[in-house]
């Protein structure tokens, strides 16, 4: 269709004004809305307020009337507020009930004192019983407190009125008792058995009886316990007879408040027993106690309180029978004799017809006397252990007469430690013996194993024997548990190993107190040690030690003869060398890195042993750089070769600095030479590595001390050797197009030339002129940048020759 015939059927077909009149029309629009929403909202608010006036005149009383808010929460429910209205009230009516007694008592005659208690009493006591009939069962309860507390006035106005001249601690057993049976037989009738009260306050009354008529009859010690414990007995009887509860409950604490003080008092009074008799009495206390306790432990329904009693009455035999042994024997076989009742403990854990519950406890306790016993023989075992550490200064005094005074060097020897081997002997059998459960028989048996150790260690030092057989069994014994080393299973093994290692401590210590003896053991150390070392397990433990050994072998060789710390430090560095060359030998092994860190340590030994000899120190430095250069060579440990630059630098500066060099050059150039040679071979290997990276360290190292002494430097011939190094330099740099070395030395060439131009400067020399040299150098320079401007041509060449520059 043509093009022209389309426009004039699409006008034929529809009407669209142009866009302002279109405009126009929605503006009108617009103008007419407004003006009619407008009109709308004005007759709303009209009608709004006619509406409003219309409710107020046919409703005259709502203007009055406040507005409805909600009712606050209660802060106290009612059970709560009850229970406290009767308490106050309660015990406000004790109260009034006390000070009328107190007070008002004596202005009545007998019959009125009589009246009055009776009414009031029987009143009181007598009103729960409607209560509760009528449902008031917490006021009953309330009520009935007031009658129980009336009843204990009337026990003391009845003494203070008609029984006056009797013994107050004997009128106040008798009360108690009577209160207490008063009291269970008022909780006991039909009609007051829903009364909480009355029961848990007769259990409680009842708990003074017994201990005050023994305190009023003057009785010894030993009555006054017992009372304590037949009370706590008794309580016992009536928790497991009684159902849970609040008497239940008053119970339990009664049997263990008067058993726990009875407890007490019976274990001071065998601690203080004068004699056999007296020891025997108490110990029957505390058997008695330890019947109450296994026959709670029998009967108890909890099975955690029934271990607990378990427990408490194993511990009871074996303090009571001990106790009675403590009185026949020696101040020394005190706790032998207390061990020995413990292990006779385990005979009742093997009885089929004790609970497994009473059998648990009494193995507990057994446990807990052996592991007593054994705590008691550690100040022993401190001592050898330890006491030898004396002897680092006072090394090679003299030589000790026997095997205590070797170990006895500042530390006073222990009381009694004479059967400490008998105690310790004594656990480790029942260890091994005794323990039968697959679960911890392997633990049983490494324990019984560090305490034969433990045996063997003390057995020298107890018995006084002379001090070469003492250093011959603590050999042993580090030879013995580096044999048991080869077991296969981990947790003997490193018993085994740990042993051995502190064996080996102690065994050293001991020796610094004889020349001989030192680079004997030493050495033996060192041949054990190493030997032990081919087994792979132990290694990376074995290995190290050895070599420490080995180096303290090399110490106290130079010592004994009499060579300087500096000349002994070289014997010390054949130790470091073997851990170089061992190294590699061992590849993978877990042993490699602790070889080769204690070897370190050793070189840095050796060197701290030679610092106060400078030529030496250069030497052993040298000799340090030497090694470390030798495990550079590896393909895993091309890092040490850091380290061993640094020594043979600081191996040349010490050399100098004992020469007197003051020279900087001298402590540079060492510095400058390797490393620019470390940086052309990375150059070489990696083409794309930066100039700076590669020389300016080394660059750096010497043009920047030289540079500072030229400054300071009076004469010709430092800034002159100074300029031509740092020109050859720059022209080094230009040529390779290396930045590090165009801007390092042309940096130093410049201060260089900045210093001889100067006028405080002295002349070079009498026939040149001061301004030749940098003229020459200025000539040079132009004449290179005028063949640099016969090659670029164009800026973006320019650009490319500074990229080049690295």
């Amino acid at each position: 269709m043509p093009r022209r015939v389309t426009r004039t059927t699409l006008r034929s077909m529809t009407h669209l004004p142009p866009p302002a009149e279109e405009l126009r029309l929605l503006d009108a629009e617009l103008r007419q809305l407004d003006a009619r929403r407008s009109q709308l909202l004005t007759r709303r608010a009209w009608l709004v307020a006619a509406l409003q006036q219309t409710r107020q005149q046919s409703r005259p009383w709502a203007s009055a009337q406040p507005p409805i808010t909600a009712s606050p929460r209660p802060e106290t429910a009612a059970p709560s507020v009850q229970n406290v209205l009767l308490v106050l009230g309660g015990v406000l009516l004790t109260l009034a009930a006390a000070v009328f007694t107190l007070v008002s008592w004596g202005q009545m005659g007998i019959a009125g004192r009589a009246l009055v208690l009776g009414a009031v009493t029987l009143a009181t006591l007598a009103a729960p019983v409607a209560l509760l009939k009528r449902g008031l069962r917490s006021t009953a309860e309330s009520v009935a407190g007031l009658g129980l507390a009336l009843t204990v006035l009337d026990a003391y106005a009845l003494h203070a009125a008609a029984l006056s001249g009797t013994d107050g601690t004997g009128y106040t057993a008798a009360a108690s008792a009577v209160l207490a049976a008063t009291w269970s037989a008022y909780g006991l009738l039909p009609v007051t058995s829903a009364l909480r009260l009355p029961l848990p306050s007769a259990l409680a009354a009842a708990q003074f009886p017994l201990l005050l008529s023994a305190l009023a009859a003057d009785a010894s010690p030993y009555t006054i316990t017992a009372a304590l414990l037949v009370t706590a007995g008794l309580d016992a009887v009536a928790v497991a007879r009684l159902a849970a509860g609040a008497v239940r409950i008053t119970a339990v604490v009664g049997a263990y408040g008067m058993g726990g003080w009875g407890v007490l008092g019976a274990g001071w009074l065998s601690l203080t027993a004068g004699g056999p008799g007296d020891a025997s009495r108490a110990g029957a206390l505390l058997l008695l106690a330890a019947a109450i306790a296994l026959g709670a432990a029998w009967r108890g329904p909890g099975v955690g309180h029934a271990l607990g009693l378990a427990i408490t009455a194993g511990l009871l035999v074996v303090a009571a029978l001990g106790g009675v042994a403590r009185s026949g024997l020696p101040s020394e076989w005190v706790v032998p004799a207390h061990l020995a009742v413990g292990v006779a403990l385990l005979a009742a854990v093997r009885a089929g017809r004790l609970p497994d519950t009473i059998r648990t406890g009494f193995a507990w306790a057994s446990g807990s006397v052996q592991a007593l016993a054994v705590l008691w023989t550690l100040p022993v075992v401190a001592v050898v252990l330890l006491g030898p550490a004396g002897w680092l200064g006072r090394v090679w005094r003299d030589a000790p007469s026997d095997a205590r005074t070797a170990v006895l060097v500042e530390a006073p020897w222990p009381p009694d430690a004479e059967v400490a081997p008998v105690v310790l002997v004594g656990v480790a059998a029942v260890l091994a013996l005794a323990v039968r459960a697959q679960v911890w028989r392997p633990r049983a048996r490494l324990g019984a194993l560090g305490l034969l150790w433990a045996t063997a260690l003390i057995l020298p030092a107890v018995l006084e024997i002379p001090y070469p057989a003492g250093l011959l069994v603590l050999g042993v014994m580090t030879a013995a548990a580096l044999y048991a080393c080869r077991v296969t299973a981990s947790a003997a093994q490193v018993t085994a190993l740990v042993l051995a290692l502190v064996t080996a401590a102690g065994l050293t210590l001991v020796s610094l107190a004889s020349q001989s003896a030192t680079l004997v053991v030493l050495s033996g150390l060192t041949v054990l040690f190493a030997a032990a070392s081919w087994r792979a397990g132990v290694a990376p433990f074995t290995a190290p030690a050895a070599l420490v050994y080995a180096a303290a072998l090399a110490s106290a060789s130079g010592a004994a003869a009499d060579w300087p710390a500096a000349r002994t430090a070289l014997l010390v560095l054949l130790v470091p060398a073997a851990a170089a060359l061992l190294a590699p030998r061992l590849g993978a092994s877990r042993a490699t890195v602790p070889v080769e860190a204690v070897g370190a340590a050793l070189g840095l030994f050796a060197v701290a042993l030679a610092v106060t000899d400078p030529p030496m120190l250069a030497l052993v430095l040298a000799l340090c750089g030497v090694i470390a250069a030798g495990t550079a060579l590896r393909a895993e440990r091309h890092a040490v070769g850091y380290a061993a630059t640094t020594l043979f630098v600081l191996a040349a500066w010490v050399r100098l600095a004992a020469w007197d060099v003051g020279t900087p050059e001298a402590y540079t150039l060492p510095v400058t030479v390797p490393a620019l040679l470390v940086g052309a071979l990375r150059r070489r290997r990696d083409p794309q590595a930066s100039s700076w990276t590669a020389y300016g360290p080394g660059l750096a190292a010497t043009l920047v001390p030289s540079l500072v002494a030229a400054w300071a430097d009076p004469h010709w011939t430092r800034p002159l050797l100074l300029g031509v190094a740092a020109l050859l330099v720059t022209l080094l740099g230009a040529r390779h197009h290396l930045g590090a070395p165009l801007v390092l030395g042309g940096s130093a060439l410049a201060l260089v030339t900045l210093h001889e131009l100067a006028p405080y400067v002295v002349q070079v020399t009498g026939a040149l002129p001061r301004w030749a040299p940098p003229a020459l150098a200025g000539l040079l320079l132009l004449a290179l940048g005028a063949t640099y401007e016969q090659r670029i041509r164009d800026v973006r060449r320019v650009r490319e020759v500074l990229g080049k520059l690295n």
